[in-house]
């Protein structure tokens, strides 16, 4: 609950700097489709880690070290090489779904520019914040289960969009973007075939196993944006609506992320079973997401609404700022207990890591459940 809450509180000038890029987002048609994109893959990537970090944690096996072929080095250099290799794969396919449906939208040289300067300068903070929070925890005897997802994603939301924002200026550039942009697009195929060659085995496993979650993820992120972009004058009439955004998502991906990890754990520990139907300490661990949704979600959509007016923002009002988020959130919630226990279950049955393909799904498939719940909320409580 703490780390919940603190993650709830503390994405608000996530919200508040996407509120602020409406000139950028005007000035660059499509760059909207990127930023969940982006957000949501410093969530996946580091979220996993935290995962992993936390299952080693409870099996005895994490060594705070830097033996390359120790258990921490081999995680840190796999997350390294996904982040290069899925911040190219994000602009490509970024500006293949603007041109697919119809969008009005930057050069793919810009995306590429955004996504992996952005990309990489934020992955590089998550991940030392990743790290410290395990050292830390193991410490304190944290349960990283409980705390990595929330404080991860919170993390990721709040330095993954300024340093989109910072990157939007190198694009629609012409000479400054190609050549950055070229640059860029290198060192990332030479990251992604250091993976595919790479002979440490647990980081070959974690990147063989995490590249098709990823990029699905990814797509299913993109799709995200797309809904918000052919509804954008929506939010920009109400910034109050961008203000809640981020915070809502991660709070959603926080959620499923929390009960994925948990889960995870007990599966590799033998504590439950993976059946169809969760047994009784499985069904605790869904069971928790209820009361902790309310708080959360309830906080998000009120503290939202207070700090746009604040700020002069345009804001529906209290009243429906606080029934969009608790709305929303209900069915962002049931959404993402679903995800994370059926993922959990089938990865373990097919001798998969479900800490490599858990949070990755759930934060993704909130993105995009959570983005339909957010627009369906607005469209039944009526703002307009």
């Amino acid at each position: 609950m703490a780390s919940l809450s603190i993650s709830a509180i503390g994405n608000i000038p996530t919200g508040l700097a996407l509120g602020a890029m409406t000139g950028r987002l005007e000035a660059l048609p499509g760059l909207f489709i990127l930023i969940p994109a982006a957000i949501g893959m410093r969530g996946a990537i580091f979220g996993a880690l935290g995962s992993r970090l936390g299952t080693s944690m409870h099996a005895g096996l994490l060594r705070f070290s830097s033996d390359r072929r120790g258990i921490l080095m081999q995680n840190i250099y796999a997350a390294t090489l996904l982040t290069f290799a899925t911040s190219l794969f994000l602009a490509v396919v970024a500006r293949a779904v603007t041109a697919a449906t119809g969008l009005a939208t930057i050069s793919l040289w810009d995306f590429v520019v955004i996504s992996v300067i952005g990309g990489v300068v934020s992955g590089a903070f998550v991940l030392v914040v990743t790290v410290w929070l395990a050292w830390v925890g193991s410490r304190r005897g944290w349960d990283l289960d409980s705390v990595a997802a929330p404080v991860i994603t919170f993390v990721g939301d709040l330095i993954t969009l300024p340093a989109l924002f910072a990157a939007s200026y190198l694009a629609d550039l012409p000479t400054i973007t190609l050549s950055v942009g070229v640059a860029s697009a290198l060192v990332c195929i030479l990251a992604g075939a250091q993976a595919v060659r790479t002979d440490r085995p647990v980081a070959r496993r974690i990147l063989r196993e995490s590249a098709l979650t990823l990029a699905l993820a990814s797509v299913i992120n993109l799709l995200a944006g797309t809904v918000i972009e052919h509804r954008i004058d929506r939010f920009l009439a109400f910034e109050a609506l961008l203000v809640m955004l981020p915070s809502f998502l991660e709070n959603a991906g926080a959620l499923g992320g929390i009960v994925s990890s948990r889960l995870a754990s007990k599966l590799h520990m033998g504590a439950i079973e993976p059946r169809v139907l969760p047994e009784r300490l499985a069904a605790l661990d869904i069971s928790l997401a209820a009361p902790w949704s309310l708080l959360n979600f309830a906080l998000t959509g009120i503290s939202a609404h207070l700090v746009a007016v604040a700020l002069g923002f345009a804001s529906p009002g209290a009243a429906h700022m606080t029934g969009i988020a608790l709305l929303a959130g209900a069915m962002a919630t049931a959404g993402a207990a679903l995800v994370a226990y059926l993922v959990a279950i089938a990865t373990f049955r097919f001798s998969l890591d479900p800490d490599n393909h858990g949070i990755p799904a759930v934060t993704s498939a909130m993105d995009l459940v959570g983005v339909i719940c957010v627009v369906g909320a607005v469209a039944l409580i009526g703002v307009s």
